[in-house]
């Protein structure tokens, strides 16, 4: 097997501030391309979706729970028995929810497959993620995932809600951080730094911090 070349400490550090260069610069560019998400523009959602969960019924509106934004991830579904492997490792990575919940964010799978089965791949796998099932509607196909997969980010403003963004593919490959996921969002991650439009939720950086088991006490 070819191994990298060997060389001098030297040599190494230089190599490296060459590459922190471009990482640097590949930093800005996805701070400034996260601050014209922030500005797209948002489409109504008029129809009523019915999803399944382990407590009955649930509309997109409960998928909030609450909250004023919502990440959902289509998680593709073959079978019980064959559970998309890409999926999996997408929801293998997803961080710990409260930091999202503590900047007004909740995220949930949905599925087209029936409940019971996608609450076994739920225990089997040991996941605490909101699944719902979205079997017998339309929600796949309408949020652009259909019988793939896909992750879509809505605003609730009262009981209306907007579509934000969307992203399938390699768009989901490097998420997985509460970050990351933020960044998607129409308020992004709401700390001061950021270029934001007018009024949008900020407080400085850090300050919201906590051990995920910290956050209800605070």
């Amino acid at each position: 097997m070819n191994m990298p070349p060997v060389v001098s400490a030297q040599e190494w550090h230089a190599a490296r501030e060459r590459l922190l260069k471009k990482e640097k610069e590949m930093t800005r560019a996805m701070d400034a391309l996260a601050a014209e998400r922030r500005r797209m523009p948002m489409v109504r959602v008029d129809k009523d979706y019915t999803f399944e969960g382990p407590d009955g019924s649930a509309s997109l509106l409960d998928l909030f729970e609450g909250r004023r934004q919502l990440i959902v991830y289509c998680f593709m579904w073959h079978d019980v028995d064959n559970v998309c492997s890409g999926c999996a490792m997408f929801t293998d990575n997803v961080g710990h929810l409260a930091p999202l919940h503590a900047r007004d964010t909740s995220f949930a799978l949905v599925s087209r497959g029936p409940i019971g089965d996608i609450l076994r791949v739920k225990e089997r796998m040991g996941w605490t993620i909101p699944w719902y099932s979205s079997l017998g509607n339309s929600f796949h196909d309408d949020m652009d995932a259909g019988d793939g997969f896909g992750l879509n980010v809505f605003l609730r403003d009262g009981d209306e809600v907007y579509r934000t963004y969307f992203t399938t593919g390699r768009g989901v490959e490097r998420l997985g951080s509460s970050w990351t996921f933020l960044d998607l969002t129409p308020f992004g991650r709401q700390e001061t730094w950021e270029d934001s439009p007018e009024g949008w939720p900020q407080t400085p950086p850090y300050g919201w911090w906590r051990l995920h088991d910290e956050y209800e006490q605070a």
